[in-house]
């Protein structure tokens, strides 16, 4: 057996089990880190694919930034998800169609009866280039202001996000530093004439 093909059945079990092991769980902690083993997984099938900078993308900005702070959230906003389960029955049939719609989607794709290798190979550019360089002489050139608007508006729901759930309490206390650049010794100081042996 070649080491590719022994490496694929050792990472596409663990990814499916894993998968699977994300859905069922009952704690949301166990779930975030069946996800983190599953994406590390779907990265080593993405290198032996030849697409190293998929890999790359899922280990660090998968695992290392949205995971990690999915499961920093579940821990300490101790959400309720006893009572985030109860409209599963409602929503039931919705999600039945999403998963059919998805099924039928992947039958598409497996049978061989999406878009054939030759118009995937057109797109990519002639050379000798590594796959992140193909990758980035295309993201940078003919899909750059694509790119540069898909960041706009990643940027725009971050700082909605932030604005939504910022609220402040009016008994905390918070730095002000043009107020503290502004003080001088007037207003920092607070002379007192204290009597002889009275003390404050």
């Amino acid at each position: 057996m070649q080491a590719d093909a022994l490496f694929f059945w050792i990472f596409a079990p663990v990814l499916v089990v894993s998968a699977f092991a994300v859905i069922v769980a009952r704690n949301p902690v166990h779930s975030v880190l069946f996800l983190i083993l599953s994406f590390v997984c779907a990265a080593g099938l993405f290198l032996l694919m030849g697409a190293e900078f998929l890999a790359m993308i899922l280990i660090i900005v998968y695992v290392g930034a949205v995971a990690v702070l999915f499961l920093f959230v579940v821990m300490l906003l101790d959400v309720d998800f006893a009572r985030l389960r109860q409209g599963f029955v409602e929503y039931l049939p919705q999600g039945l169609l999403i998963a059919l719609v998805v099924a039928i989607e992947l039958i598409y794709v497996v049978s061989g009866l999406g878009p054939s290798s030759r118009a995937a190979t057109a797109a990519t550019p002639a050379g000798t280039l590594s796959n992140t360089a193909a990758l980035g002489e295309v993201l940078y050139t003919r899909y750059f202001y694509f790119f540069q608007a898909s960041g706009m508006i990643l940027l725009t729901a971050m700082i909605g996000a932030i604005v939504l759930t910022l609220h402040h309490k009016p008994g905390v206390k918070r730095q002000d530093v043009a107020a503290q650049v502004g003080r001088t010794p007037e207003t920092a100081i607070e002379v007192r004439k204290v009597p002889s042996r009275a003390g404050i």
